[in-house]
């Protein structure tokens, strides 16, 4: 993560928070014939958990039990220009929300699997118009056929690493210029990040 303390923060509910809004990461693990990774949406469940699935035949699915794994969220992140700066003698860079979560990993339960099924179908239901999807529309031999698939994990997170690099360095008027040229530029999503970041 990015060495300055200027971008770290220590809010583990805002953290938990970013999982839950993002609902999608990438985690990390070694293997026998090399580190792996997985694409997989992410749910947090209790305190200082997050919960994830794989597909069974998933490189990584065999070497995650009792591993120590790490979990990537990214935020919105953009390309930052000079021409937003009052003095344009400086060099572009690069805003960006980013989560590092390590910990350990262990097997999901039968229950449990479909526990975290349901939340995370509800959850990205409850994100789209109109009426919502069910997990009942599904025949219970196409929910078992499916669910065979998979494998569901839970990583209890032992460290948080946030990096919140949202050009903290710079004045109130400059920050105020880069947002309104992110908007232009399409990207109101990490001009929102820098606006609930103080400087």
């Amino acid at each position: 993560m990015h060495p300055n303390p200027l971008f770290r923060s220590e809010d583990r509910a805002g953290m938990a928070a970013l999982v839950d809004t993002i609902g999608f990461g990438m985690i990390f693990a070694q293997t026998p014939t090399g580190p792996r990774v997985v694409h997989t949406p992410l749910v947090m469940s209790g305190e200082g958990r997050v919960r994830f699935h794989v597909s069974r035949a998933n490189a990584l699915a065999g070497h995650l039990d009792g591993a120590s794994a790490l979990a990537v969220i990214n935020g919105p992140d953009g390309y930052i220009s000079p021409r937003w700066y009052a003095d344009r003698d400086t060099v572009p860079t690069w805003d960006y929300v980013a989560l590092e979560l390590e910990g350990p990993v262990r097997p999901l339960g039968a229950e449990e699997l479909e526990d975290f099924l349901h939340t995370l179908i509800a959850r990205s239901e409850a994100r789209l118009d109109g009426e919502p999807w069910l997990a009942e529309e599904t025949s219970a031999a196409n929910w078992t056929r499916l669910l065979r698939g998979i494998v569901g994990f839970e990583m209890a997170v032992k460290e948080w690493r946030p990096t919140y690099k949202l050009s903290q360095k710079n004045s109130e008027a400059d920050r105020a210029r880069i947002a309104d040229g992110l908007i232009a530029a399409g990207n109101r999503a990490l001009a929102e990040a820098m606006a609930a970041v103080p400087a």
